[in-house]
């Protein structure tokens, strides 16, 4: 778990979690941004990615290692005594998404980027055949970085990166669909509090359908949902991410004054 804080006095703490194969430094970008608007920021790599997955590639971990990386990070955010704001992308979101109502402490809101709930790019046919098998098998999901992104200068500065992987076994992809399937078909809202909730137009990866009708399905007082018109979707490294980042400095400023923090 690593931390950045902010040079000047800070007005809340961020914690990100990442989407599925990546890690954090995809987000050094985002992370700068935040940190130079005064908020601290605790991230990490989930368990499996990262440096550690140099060893052999394939992504087997449980799921249940993600959510007590969760908690950790959580543990490190509220040493800072500030409000807490989650923000995950991806399958980081999805995971927000399922860990919410389990969460014994308070936020002050919550930011989602291009939520799992639905996938579009899918394993072949033949591997989502074998990941229901009970025996051993590798299952690439072959999500490629010109799939998430448009802007070339990141496409070229990750195209060689040795730690992204998409290799995964079929108990991880059950897990993952399993994940989804909760998720999308829970009849509990999450807890009431702000929600930012962004999705990409041009997503290649996820369906942005079922994200709309996942956020209006939630008991919620206050939230904000925008659709990126042709973005793909990594949207913290679209060639609008400046753009994007307004809306999370807009949003987190909003909700601080609401609360009664200066901003």
């Amino acid at each position: 778990m690593w931390k950045w804080e902010a040079e000047e006095k800070p007005k809340a703490v961020i914690v990100i979690v990442h989407s599925a194969y990546e890690h954090h430094r995809r987000y050094a970008w985002l992370i700068e941004k935040l940190r130079s608007s005064n908020y601290h920021i605790v991230m990490g790599d989930l368990p499996g990615h990262g440096e550690l997955k140099k060893a052999n590639g394939l992504h087997d971990e449980s799921f249940d290692l993600y959510k007590d990386y969760i908690k950790q990070a959580l543990q490190v955010a509220v040493t800072y005594d500030l409000p807490i704001f989650l923000m995950g992308h991806g399958m980081g979101a999805t995971l927000l998404m399922r860990v919410l109502r389990k969460l014994e402490m308070e936020f002050a809101g919550v930011m989602l980027t291009s939520p799992w709930l639905q996938l579009k790019k899918t394993p072949s046919k033949w591997t989502n055949a074998l990941a229901k098998l009970s025996v051993p098998q590798k299952i690439n999901h072959d999500i490629h970085l010109n799939e998430l992104t448009r802007n070339y200068e990141v496409f070229q500065q990750f195209a060689d990166d040795p730690t992204y992987r998409t290799l995964v076994s079929n108990d991880w992809y059950k897990e993952l669909q399993t994940l989804m399937k909760t998720v999308v078909q829970s009849t509990e809202s999450i807890p009431n509090i702000p929600v930012l909730l962004m999705t990409a137009e041009r997503d290649k990866i996820t369906d942005i359908k079922a994200t709309a009708n996942w956020i209006k399905k939630q008991e919620l007082s206050e939230y904000q949902f925008k659709e990126w018109k042709n973005c793909f979707h990594d949207l913290h490294q679209e060639p609008e991410r400046e753009e994007v980042f307004a809306y999370y400095h807009s949003f987190i400023n909003n909700v601080l004054r609401s609360i009664g923090y200066i901003v």
